[in-house]
């Protein structure tokens, strides 16, 4: 029986709560004729905290129909007002006024809480805690000056007078300046001051701890504390002096040290904080060098959004604190000694708060069901009291309709006369929450609030809600029609909220017009008409982007939109939120776009930033700054809305510069040899830093003049710096970033180190003679930096490298050491060893040089040419034993001449010429030699001194050899089938002219050779005369001379034969016709185009000396000279000249090889002409003959031009 009354009862509470959406739930302000149990609006803080100076106001405001009457009580019990006359109520009100001119403030604190009744319930507000704040006076007290040692940790108490509330706590000087505070000085949270470690400049006799009570706007001030700070030897000498007056702290010397924790104590602590708040935990340590603090949560990650360290890491905040961030903290002091760790257990508690927000006003009907629900949570769990107008409800009779269900009361079948105030007390150990809410019973036809024929203007494809507020009771049901009312809309696209709201998601031009809404209940009917206008959407069409500038230089933000004609926009430019700085500096233009600025909207259109609309206007907007500066940084906002939309971009501007000088310059872990630099990095000004460059200043040697030491990559602020003895050190830092370096920072304290041997030796040390009896020793001499210590000399010691010799030392304060009369370039051991006053340098390495060079003193001997073709040689020579040569080899030098020819027209031919081939060698080859001649030669040594002395003069002959081209070729009578050649002999003969060789073919006017004749001359003919020519009007002769050895080149000619007159004749009679004429200019136009870009194609061509003097000769030793000087020089030669080479063939059509076979290694070189040790060629080589340039007449052959085509034509035809 009781599982089916459980049952029961179940199913009744779903049917209850199934039928709540019923409750009507309106702003019955908008009805003023109706009936309305009180509401609490305002009321004053839980806990109230007031200046005893004022007179005291506790509020206490509500709201009903009819106007709610108030009363007060006051520590739980009834507070008269009208029996107190320091203390009235405002009219129609309830807040109460103290004044404490008639009563002492403090006679006023405690509990008070107000109730707010009608007729129709009774609201209560919360329980309101009155205080008077106190900011009350230090106690006063002497304090004692304290000195201590230097590097030992130290706490200077604040422990300020208990206010209310708490006051802030800072450190100031005398002369109201905050005392500046580091990772190694800090103030706790407290208010005490913790030094890590002490230094010399902390000393000081003004460090003052001020409170400052927020509430009395009041500062106390407490007495200051001197503080001296010492060495060891310092605080005997003066201990006499303070032993009675001073707290002498740590007299033991003091050493680096591992950190250790100065607050919290232990290996770990507890921590209790509630929900919502912000905790906060600090870990403060001291240790020599200065401990370096970090956190983590051993448990989890550290809420990164809700995370600050503050207090040079000393101090972990989290804000708004959750039960996620309950667990174990652990902070880290850590420095190079070693590290420290507390674990720091977090535990969340919560004061009571709302799950889904404070009970909400009912409004029923006679017959209506409905609920009220006091949600909450809290840790630990909270617990609820009911009330009904202030009273509890198990204080109160029964009622059917009313039953509470834990943190809800379900109403049912509620009646007229039932309307009450209920409240929800939730309350834990760490608060509570107090909420009215009321139950208002009402019996009304329908009315409806909403304004009659309102408009509402909505953005094309945004959501179109449109209102029909109504109140009866019952609910009224809500209709919507449009326009004609044909029927209701319900449905795609329309959307019925049970408020009455008629939505349209996705609102078009379509939808505009007329809407009608009735609201009807068992009591009547109600009607209201709407209507809705569809615009078109604000847009920016081009925005503004995100910029990076540098310091000093300008920027633009641009942004161009469109927006309705018919709502009239408003455009700003925000910075961070905010409105633009008062600054001339930032300067906004702008303009609109008319729909009759056609060009600017077809610019637009094709873009495809405008739609072909006139319904829009597009309007420019331009944000200029100049002069950026870094508080310009930030994001800027380009916001345009209109009374229906709005649209925003937001850039951001980046400006970088320089990063600011280091700062806090700390040297520690000093040795003899080496030191560390500590730094505090300066502002990166958005550009990170890259490196720092450590510098340094040597006082002692280079005052003034800073050096770089080292670089470090910017993610450090600590370098290991090597150090020289004898040096007087002081140290900078620069930053540098992607704009540039920084100022240097502020030198650090000088450090000098102690003076020491030298520990390197002089660099670079060379041994030669300017002389041919002595021997210069230099050296490279050390700096200042690297001397070690005064009296900076160096030990010169020498000997001659051979078994048995005795070194010789001698001193100088200089870089360069001559020894005299000495052998003539002879080996020498040298060394040079750095000494100062505090001993000698290493070792010094061991050298060799050579004493000075002389002339050679002796030729080659058994000098002799062997011939090896009619244009090359071979010179051997026994080398000049090294002794000999008294210096270091260089080459040999032949010296040759071509006396004369032996030929008899041109016997006398005088050129010196001179090869030289470097390194030791003992034979080479002399190329480019004439042939048929008579050559004397002599070969000599040379060193870096100069040229030894001539060898045996020697003579050799070259044979003959083929001969250059004839010197010229003509024709001469020219008749109808013979002419006449004429020639001259070749410039070269080259030996004994045998011969010529004639060959000719005819030539058609297609530019095609027929058969070839060819005839054998004799030497002494000039000319011959050519009979029976009567296959072509046109003739190519081709003409060469011979000697014993064989043919030379060719010279060529073409020549055109008188024609016949009969055939002249035809000629014209054909030519006379008119097809013929155009079909030949119609050739002919062709042909020369052609020939235009055969012609400029061939003169396209490079420079290929070496290539061509490949084609002409064969043999690898071949190296072509100018004649003058033997100087191997550039060949060039031209499309021209290359024709011509290629005519002058021997009449077998084939190039004829040198007999020789020798190597290029062999060559020498003359004048620029380079050969190296092993005889190989160095550099380019070629030449241009004097034969060959005279064998070119102008009659000679060459490229076809546009006019010798045209006239070949006209011969053919």
């Amino acid at each position: 029986m009781m599982m089916e009354m459980r049952s029961l009862e179940a199913a009744l509470l779903v049917l209850v709560l199934g039928h709540l959406v019923s409750a009507l739930e309106v702003p019955l302000d908008l009805l003023p004729g109706l009936a309305q149990p009180p509401t609490i609006t305002h009321q004053s803080p839980k806990d109230y905290i007031v200046d005893p100076r004022e007179n005291i106001i506790i509020h206490c405001e509500a709201k009903g129909k009819p106007h709610p009457s108030f009363s007060w009580t006051r520590n739980g019990t009834h507070f008269d007002v009208e029996q107190d006359e320091s203390v009235t109520m405002r009219p129609h009100s309830g807040t109460l006024v103290v004044d404490i001119s008639r009563a002492r403030p403090e006679h006023y604190d405690g509990v008070f809480q107000c109730t707010a009744r009608n007729k129709h319930g009774s609201a209560v507000s919360n329980n309101i805690v009155v205080r008077q704040s106190k900011s009350p006076l230090w106690s006063k007290e002497k304090n004692k000056p304290i000195v201590v040692q230097e590097g030992v940790s130290l706490v200077l108490p604040c422990r300020p007078p208990a206010g209310l509330p708490p006051p802030i706590i800072f450190w100031m000087d005398n002369n109201f300046q905050k005392l500046p505070q580091s990772k190694r000085v800090s103030q706790s949270l407290n208010g005490d001051l913790y030094f890590s470690n002490i230094r010399r400049e902390d000393s000081r006799n003004d460090y003052i701890c001020y409170a400052r009570f927020t509430h009395t706007q009041t500062i106390q001030q407490k007495q200051p504390i001197t503080v001296k700070v010492l060495n060891l030897d310092a605080i005997n000498e003066t201990m006499a002096d303070y032993y009675n007056d001073t707290e002498l702290l740590n007299e033991a010397p003091v050493d680096d040290r591992k950190p250790t924790f100065l607050i919290p104590s232990g290996h770990s602590s507890y921590k209790m904080v509630l929900r919502g708040h912000v905790l906060e935990m600090e870990c403060i340590a001291e240790g020599l060098p200065t401990p370096e603090v970090s956190w983590t949560k051993v448990s989890g990650d550290l809420p990164s959004r809700r995370t600050s360290f503050l207090h040079f890491n000393k101090t972990l905040q989290i804000v708004n604190v959750s039960e996620s961030d309950e667990g174990d903290y652990s902070c880290t002091a850590k420095n190079q000694l070693g590290s420290a760790h507390h674990i720091i257990n977090v535990e969340v508690k919560a004061a009571p708060y709302w799950i889904s927000g404070p009970p909400k006003n009912l409004v029923l009907a006679p017959g209506e069901n409905g609920a009220l629900t006091c949600r909450a949570s809290g840790t630990p769990k909270p617990s609820i009291i009911w009330s009904m107008n202030g009273d509890r409800i198990e204080n109160l009779p029964a009622d059917i309709s009313r039953k509470v269900e834990d943190d809800t009361i379900i109403f049912t079948d509620v009646q007229v006369g039932s309307s009450a105030v209920y409240q929800c007390n939730i309350s834990n150990p760490y608060g509570y929450l107090l909420s009215n809410a009321f139950v208002n019973v009402l019996h009304e036809s329908p009315r409806v609030l909403t304004p009659a024929n309102k408009i509402y203007q909505v953005i094309e494809n945004r959501p179109a809600l449109m209102d029909c507020s109504s109140f009866g009771s019952p609910i009224p049901k809500i209709e919507w029609f449009k326009d004609s009312r044909a029927s209701t809309l319900n449905g795609d696209p329309y959307i019925l909220h049970d408020n009455g709201t008629l939505e349209i998601q996705v609102a078009q031009s379509q939808h505009k017009g007329k809407y009608t809404c009735i609201a009807r209940n068992s009591l009547g009917a109600s009607e209201n008409h709407v209507y809705l206008h569809i615009k078109e959407p604000t847009r920016i069409l081009k925005q503004p982007v995100d910029t990076v500038v540098q310091r000093g230089r300008s920027v633009t933000f641009e942004c161009t939109i469109k927006h309705d004609k018919d709502l009239l926009p408003t455009l700003i430019w925000l910075k961070d939120d905010e409105e633009l700085p008062d600054d001339e500096r930032f300067i906004v233009e702008s303009n609109s776009l008319s729909t009759s600025d056609a060009s600017e909207r077809e610019w637009l259109r094709d873009h495809g930033e405008l739609p072909n609309d006139d319904r829009f206007i597009v309007e420019f907007n331009s944000l200029y700054i100049t002069d950026v500066s870094e508080r310009d940084a930030g994001l800027y906002t380009c916001y345009v809305n209109t009374t229906l939309d709005q649209d925003s971009v937001t850039a951001e501007l980046t400006v970088v510069g320089r990063p600011d000088p280091p700062t806090d310059l700390e040297l520690t872990d000093q040795k003899k040899r080496s030191i560390q630099l500590t730094w505090i990095p300066g502002e990166e000004h958005y550009s990170p830093i890259q490196e720092f460059v450590i510098q340094y200043e040597d006082s002692l040697h280079h005052q003034g003049h800073w050096h770089d030491i080292a670089r470090v990559p910017g993610t450090k602020t600590t370098a290991h710096l090597k150090l020289s003895p004898y040096v007087h050190y002081t140290f900078r830092v620069l930053a540098r970033n992607a704009v540039g370096l920084s100022e240097p920072s502020s030198p650090s304290r000088m450090y000098k180190t102690e003076p020491a041997a030298p520990d390197q030796n002089p660099k670079n040390v060379r041994g030669s003679g300017n002389k041919h009896n002595n021997l210069v020793i230099t050296w490279e001499p050390l700096s200042g930096l690297q001397s070690n210590g005064p009296g900076l000399y160096y030990k010169v010691s020498w000997r001659q490298k051979r078994p048995g010799s005795d070194w010789i030392t001698a001193t100088t304060n200089n870089s360069m050491y001559t020894v005299s009369e000495i052998p003539t370039f002879s080996p020498f051991e040298i060394k040079v060893q750095a000494v100062n006053n505090h001993g000698d340098g290493p070792e010094p390495a061991v050298a060799i040089g050579y004493s000075g060079e002389d002339l050679p003193a002796a030729p080659p001997a058994n000098v002799q040419a062997t011939v090896l073709n009619s244009t090359l040689a071979r010179i051997r020579w026994d080398p000049v034993p090294p002794h000999l040569i008294r210096g270091q080899i260089q080459g040999y030098k032949v010296h040759y001449s071509r006396a004369h020819s032996l030929h008899k027209h041109n016997p006398h031919h005088t050129e010196k010429r001179v090869l030289t081939f470097s390194g030791n060698h003992s034979q080479g080859l002399l190329p480019g030699l004439h042939p048929f001649s008579h050559y004397s030669f002599y070969v000599s040594v040379f060193n870096k001194k100069g040229e030894g002395p001539k060898s045996e003069k020697q003579e050799f002959r070259t044979p003959e050899g083929e001969p250059g081209p004839p010197a010229s070729l003509s024709v001469t009578d020219p008749s109808l089938d013979s002419l006449t050649l004429e020639w001259s002999p070749p410039h070269e003969h080259n030996g004994h002219i045998t011969g010529y060789n004639l060959r000719y073919q005819p030539v058609n006017n297609s530019n095609e050779l027929g058969p070839e004749e060819e005839l054998a001359l004799a030497a002494n003919e000039t000319s011959v005369t050519l009979q029976n020519l009567k296959y072509s009007p046109r003739y190519k002769f081709y003409l060469n001379a011979r000697t014993s050895v064989g043919a030379g080149p060719a010279i060529s000619q073409e020549a055109v034969v008188k024609q016949d007159e009969a055939v002249t004749s035809r000629q014209v009679d054909i030519a006379t016709q008119g097809w013929f004429i155009g079909l030949m200019c119609a050739i002919a136009l062709l042909i020369l185009i052609l020939l235009i870009i055969c012609f400029i194609q061939r003169n396209k061509g490079g420079k290929y000396p070496v290539k061509e003097k490949e084609d002409a000769h064969t043999d690898p030793e071949f190296q072509p000279m100018k004649d003058d000087d033997c100087t191997f020089v550039e060949y060039s030669d031209n499309e021209d000249h290359k024709l011509v080479k290629e005519s002058r063939t021997p009449s077998n059509g084939t190039v004829k090889r040198d007999d020789s076979d020798d190597s290029l290694v062999d060559y020498g070189e003359g004048g620029d002409g380079q050969f190296n040790e092993d005889g190989s060629f160095i550099g380019q080589y070629s030449g241009k003959s004097s034969s060959r340039d005279n064998a070119e007449g102008p009659e000679s052959s060459g490229a076809p031009s546009p006019i010798n085509a045209m006239n070949s034509l006209n011969s053919f035809v």
